[in-house]
């Protein structure tokens, strides 16, 4: 697939090495000369300088034989323009955008990225799907990453043994046995920053951080067997009073009955604006980082502390300042990627990175053949994807023992009509399941060919 990214900044950098590692064909637009220099030097790419709403600097990213348009720059207006251009001028058939601005997505202007105005097939909104992601890890407490798959009845969970993980020191073929009802499958772990696809006789050591997949009515146990029985938050403090937290604070009303959010904002407009769009938050003008602050925001009885400014530090520092002073739990949006090895030891418990997260979900409307979802797991780890098992599938009625796939690539689960099925080396796939599947980076175009669509199917 030949694929143009314009935009080389940290999303569109990591996509780009991401598409270029599963040897796509790949073009770089970016306005500046040093980010051009580091993809050139850094990635297997094209680079090309301009503007990427300019139709000479798309004819030169040969944009009229191009598949897939991804417009990432740190400007709402050049993205949407690059996508019109490579509409009307290259007729690109796939564009996809990132928009800040939440003026333009409103719904009374639905229409405006309509094939006949401004034809967009993906908005991709960062602040809202960092708010979702967040969302998410709140309904499973413990968990620094929730997942969830087939319409919420299967979810890859993310979580850290402790010292006091009960299930430490244990080869994972054991486990079945300890616990044969439970419906779960370790698909990855990360130890001392490095990956590992577990085998069978792989062990979990305190410090690893852990993905799972389980059928959601065994996550509780689940958290349980891995040490982690903390209550779901009912009070949440949101330092930040952004988009994000915004967002955010509305999730929380709309999706989480019964739990109470309070806003802390340093910047007086910012907080004015979150308090008119949240008649019912409670919105502190006043800087997370100040003692008396998190104690008028009642810190001391809160049991998750959700860091979401626009600074790394103060996100880092005001979710160790609240555990210091009663907060039981603290997430923390982090930028720098340098940062990531050292915030969990120093007692943030969940780490949030927009990048990762727009370029996931950015990659879900990449990917081909029957692949239904796709979420990234960390940094270079891999991806769990959601796909369905076609009658032309050359995976169908087989074993997964005696199917031909590639290193890095372990089944999670299978959902066939309303069971859900931990799959073993016996298990046979049949057509219209639907599998959940852990896949490494270099795993996944043979993935994608696996799931494809034959044109007998036709």
């Amino acid at each position: 697939m030949k694929v143009i990214v314009c935009g080389a900044g940290q999303v569109g950098y990591n996509i780009a090495r991401q598409l270029s590692l599963e040897n796509h064909d790949v073009t770089v637009v970016d306005s500046s000369e040093e980010n051009i220099r580091t993809v050139s030097e850094s990635l297997d790419v094209q680079a090309i300088g301009g503007f990427a709403s300019d139709p000479d600097v798309l004819e030169r990213a040969n944009a009229a034989d191009t598949d897939l348009l991804i417009a990432v720059t740190q400007s709402d207006e050049v993205n949407m323009v690059a996508c019109q251009v490579a509409h009307s001028l290259f007729n690109v058939p796939t564009k996809l955008a990132r928009v800040r601005n939440q003026s333009y997505l409103q719904p009374i202007w639905a229409d405006l990225f309509s094939r006949d105005n401004m034809p967009i097939d993906v908005i991709i909104s960062p602040e809202l799907e960092v708010a979702r992601a967040i969302s998410r890890d709140l309904v499973v407490p413990g968990a620094f990453d929730t997942i969830p798959m087939v319409e919420g009845r299967v979810r890859v969970i993310g979580v850290r043994c402790n010292e006091d993980c009960p299930v430490i020191n244990t080869p994972l073929r054991q486990l079945t046995g300890v616990f044969p009802d439970l419906s779960i499958v370790i698909v990855g772990l990360i130890r001392d920053g490095k990956t590992i696809v577990p085998s069978a006789d792989e062990q979990m050591f305190p410090g690893d951080d852990v993905y799972f997949v389980a059928d959601n009515e065994h996550v509780a146990r689940a958290m349980t067997i891995f040490g982690h029985e903390e209550r779901q938050a009912r009070r949440i403090i949101i330092a930040g009073g952004g988009n994000v937290g915004v967002f955010l604070a509305q999730l929380i009303r709309d999706e989480h009955p019964g739990v109470n959010a309070r806003i802390i904002e340093s910047n007086r407009k910012r907080a004015e604006i979150a308090a008119a769009r949240l008649p019912e938050t409670t919105v502190i003008n006043g800087n997370a980082l100040e003692p008396t602050i998190l104690e008028e925001a009642g810190v001391a009885v809160t049991e998750a502390i959700v860091a979401v400014t626009n600074d790394d530090e103060t996100n880092i520092l005001g979710s160790l300042l609240a555990k210091r002073h009663g907060a039981q739990r603290a997430i923390a949006l982090v930028n720098n990627t340098n940062y990531s090895p050292l915030i969990t030891t120093l007692g943030v418990d969940a780490v949030i990175s927009p990048r990762s997260i727009t370029a996931s979900t950015i990659l879900q409307h990449v990917r081909r053949g029957r692949i239904r979802a796709v979420h990234s797991l960390g940094e270079d780890f891999g991806e769990v994807m959601e796909a369905e098992i076609l009658e032309t599938s050359s995976l169908a009625g087989l074993q997964i023992r005696e199917m031909e796939l590639p290193d890095g690539v372990m089944f999670g689960a299978v959902i066939r009509g309303e069971q859900i099925i931990t799959p073993r080396s016996n298990t046979v796939l049949n057509k219209g399941d639907r599998v959940v599947i852990f896949v490494r980076p270099s795993a996944v175009r043979e993935i994608e060919r696996l799931f494809a669509v034959s044109l007998e199917f036709f």
